[in-house]
């Protein structure tokens, strides 16, 4: 850890004569390899490079498809955007020297975590690499691979390459997260002392910066790789590949993606929930002090953990997110044009990139919408933050229906089926409306301006058993209208896709999966804004912490706590957003698994059915690991809380000067205490996720090789995938809901409801909020990453089953 070792023997003199100086936790400044290699070339040389990058770039996208070329140039074009963004926050004022005092703790804390915990994250990336390596050079061949002459060398290789290039662009977007919330948390606090939209304004570009690189690179990576495999490969040239076998190469790259980004998950939601739960469970609870109070000794592993937990995972998971989807997309809209017959089935490939290209444009647009009003008195009325972040939304869905409807216009058209292109856009608007209501059914409730949310805060005033109850019982509840409208969106989406008039050789209807694909591409379409959204909470959260630490005046810290209450809903509906579009995603992917099988197997492989005993055990199997790894997850929040807890009352009953500022807590300890813990509670979670498709899977393809079933271990998995889905959406529902509602009750007492900060009523939503922490923001947003990574490793690992 990037912590020394004089943070309590700091020259800076005892709290009672500076107050409000922080003990100095500087050290060396850390910036990954790559970066330092860069700054170290002179100027004119990476200007060079970089054209030379470009002129590739353009070189293998102008020999593809004109389409690759509009991918390129509008990705470039957001990243130039995303650079605009970034010098716009830095030029803000970091405020008074104790704020760039804290914030630098802050990012020391976060930056040194980050480099360990990725540094153990691509040692394991490079063993399952080798894996995989190993399993592709002696897997078999389907008989698309033996005409177009890919061997299982060429084919193992380019596996592996697509996962490892998947992982470091994940790991990538994860730092861009991370790096961007270090250092527009303090320049947000500065901004709340002259006003609120000033603040507003400044977390929202700072989270628009990680938004557009995440999902440009996610973008810009898979057009990269399709255009370079295009290339090399003489696609479409006699005896080579088809064009519409080609999106099964990627498949690496998105497993890549899912494996960073549940591990990242996995450490960072259990660092910051460990850290939250130690600080509120002593600070709040037992010693009665504010939250984010300076002489809390976790309160800065509490603030670090904000930005590895939910900016460094969550852009991660993002990027994971759009890859996955994109590939799906990508294999259905090939499998559906190659049955079809379709001349150019280029259009129905690259449709994916063109959609996300056009999420870039109007995500920018939503972001820039946002801006500072004239009056920037700390003293003017606090406008709503949910209100003018909805109205950013509404332009970005506004922009999203009317681009998506031009995209299938341009790419979805045929002869074949005159019409198919307005059933696709329809898919698309499908898709659009149930973002929108997954958005507002999650706000329902999460937020505290609604009954569920006022309910759960009541029930507080009666004791902690019943705030418990409330809140259990609100996360089960909020699981029905999502599941409902999952429901009627893939239907729906189905039947259009299913009547679009394109039909196979046989005369039979062939667009339904393409279809259900058309509408996750349109739920995720405004997936940068989403981002958006979802950065800014973990922002603001940092801010508050700020301003608390350097003891600000009280009408800042109002600023700071109504953004963070809106961070908290934004997270919240956020998560829901990604719990939707991974159901819909995870449904694609087990179509294509289904696919794949049937591809190495060379027969029909169309129904699972449960009614065998062996499958059903499969789908016993996968629901059983959704608890399990829950149960880990919280598991290991609660144990790593434990020894943050116990460290905190050493440090409180060992020097008692904490609470009248003559003694100086020792920060660094419970900061090198909860990473040490965070990075070794995430391996077993973790492993358990990898391991079980495989095992399961291998253990029954060998016990049908002997029963006289070839297909009986692709079944087992394919039943377990599916059953994994089914509980793991239920599931992650539920504790993402009652997460965020504990949490935005305790929010609204401390607003001074129900006998505001230090009532009983408060203690009791303090006791909710602990219990929900590990729901919310580590075992929840690592569900819907488990969920997808099972359905990508499962595609990857077909012929193992086989």
């Amino acid at each position: 850890m990037m912590i020394v070792d004089d943070v309590e023997n700091g020259s800076l003199g005892p709290y009672q004569d500076r107050p409000r100086t922080f003990p100095n936790m500087r050290s060396k400044p850390y910036t990954p390899l790559i970066f330092r290699i860069l700054m170290g070339i002179n100027v004119r040389i990476l200007v060079i490079l970089l054209l030379l990058g470009f002129g590739y770039v353009f070189y293998i996208g102008a020999s593809t498809s004109p389409i690759i070329v509009f991918v390129f140039s509008v990705c470039i074009i957001s990243f130039l955007l995303s650079i605009y963004l970034t010098k716009w926050v830095l030029s803000k004022d970091e405020g008074p020297p104790e704020m760039a005092q804290i914030s630098e703790a802050i990012r020391d804390g976060a930056e040194g975590f980050f480099r360990t915990q990725y540094g153990t994250i691509s040692k394991m990336a490079f063993l399952l690499a080798l894996v995989i390596l190993g399993i592709y050079l002696f897997r078999s061949t389907t008989p698309q691979q033996e005409s177009s002459g890919i061997g299982r060398v060429t084919s193992a290789y380019i596996t592996v390459a697509a996962f490892l290039l998947g992982a470091l662009c994940s790991g990538v977007a994860g730092y861009v997260g991370m790096w961007v919330s270090v250092r527009a948390n303090v320049r947000v606090s500065s901004a709340a002392r002259r006003s609120a939209r000033e603040a507003l304004q400044v977390a929202v570009r700072a989270g628009g910066f990680s938004a557009l690189v995440v999902v440009g690179m996610a973008v810009i990576g898979i057009a990269i790789l399709y255009a370079t495999f295009y290339v090399w490969l003489g696609v479409d040239s006699p005896g080579s590949m088809k064009v519409t076998d080609l999106p099964l190469l990627l498949v690496g790259y998105g497993f890549g993606a899912s494996f960073v980004a549940l591990f990242a998950q996995l450490g960072g939601g259990i660092y910051t929930k460990a850290a939250d739960v130690g600080a509120d469970l002593v600070g709040k609870v037992e010693q009665g002090i504010p939250e984010d109070d300076p002489r809390n000794p976790a309160v800065i592993a509490d603030l670090v953990g904000d930005n590895v937990g939910d900016c460094a995972a969550r852009g991660a998971d993002l990027f994971e997110s759009i890859a996955a989807e994109i590939i799906s997309a990508m294999i259905l809209g090939g499998t559906m044009a190659q049955h079809c017959k379709i001349e150019d089935p280029s259009g129905f490939i690259l449709f994916p990139l063109v959609v996300h290209s056009f999420d870039l444009v109007i995500s920018s647009i939503g972001i820039l919408s946002i801006r500072s009003t004239r009056d920037s008195s700390v003293k003017a009325p606090i406008e709503d933050p949910m209100a003018i972040l909805q109205k950013g939304y509404s332009v970005t869905i506004v922009l999203a229906v009317l681009t998506f409807g031009g995209s299938t216009r341009w790419l979805l058209y045929t002869e074949q089926a005159p019409s198919a292109w307005l059933n696709f856009a329809l898919c698309g608007l499908v898709g659009i409306i149930t973002a929108y209501v997954f958005v507002w059914i999650t706000k329902y409730y999460t937020d505290y301006k609604h009954e569920p949310v006022r309910t759960l805060a009541l029930s507080s005033s009666t004791g902690h058993g019943t705030n418990i109850i409330a809140g259990v019982s609100l996360g089960l509840e909020s699981t029905a209208l999502p599941v409902l409208v999952i429901s009627v969106s893939i239907i729906s989406a189905f039947w259009l896709g299913h009547t679009s008039g394109l039909v196979d050789e046989t005369g039979s209807p062939n667009g339904g999966l393409f279809g259900t694909a058309v509408a996750t591409m349109g739920m995720l379409s405004t997936a940068a804004y989403i981002l958006t959204m979802d950065m800014f909470g973990p922002i603001a959260d940092n801010a508050g912490g700020i301003v608390e630490m350097s003891q600000q005046p009280e009408s800042v810290r109002e600023i700071t706590d109504v953004l963070d209450a809106v961070g908290n809903t934004t997270k919240a509906t956020t998560k829901g957003f990604a719990i939707g579009s991974a159901a819909l995603a995870s449904f694609l992917l087990f179509s294509a698994y289904m696919d794949e099988v049937a591809s190495f197997a060379n027969e029909s492989f169309k129904q699972v059915d449960i009614a065998i005993p062996e499958v059903f055990v499969g789908g016993l199997l996968g629901s059983m690991l959704i608890f399990l790894f829950s149960a880990w997850a919280c598991s290991a929040v609660g144990r790593t809380a434990q020894e943050v807890v116990k460290e905190v009352r050493r440090q409180f009953i060992e020097r008692p000067g904490i609470m009248d500022y003559k003694e100086k807590p020792d920060y660094g300890r419970c900061v090198a205490i909860v990473a040490s813990a965070s990075l070794r509670e995430m391996i077993k979670p973790g492993a358990l996720a990898i391991i079980s498709p495989i095992v399961v899977g291998f253990l029954f393809r060998v016990l049908g090789h002997y029963t006289g079933h070839p297909l009986l271990g692709a079944k087992v998995v394919a039943a377990m995938l599916m059953f994994a889905t089914v509980s793991g959406i239920l599931m992650a529902l539920f504790l993402n809901t009652a997460g965020g509602a504990w949490d935005n009750a305790k929010k609204f007492i401390e607003t001074g409801a129900l006998g505001g900060k230090g009532s009983d009523s408060h203690k009791a939503a303090i006791t909710g909020d602990t219990v929900g922490d590990p729901f919310k923001d580590t075992a929840g947003p690592s569900l819907h990453v488990l969920i997808k990574m099972l359905a990508t490793i499962t595609l990857v690992m077909a012929p193992v089953f086989l």
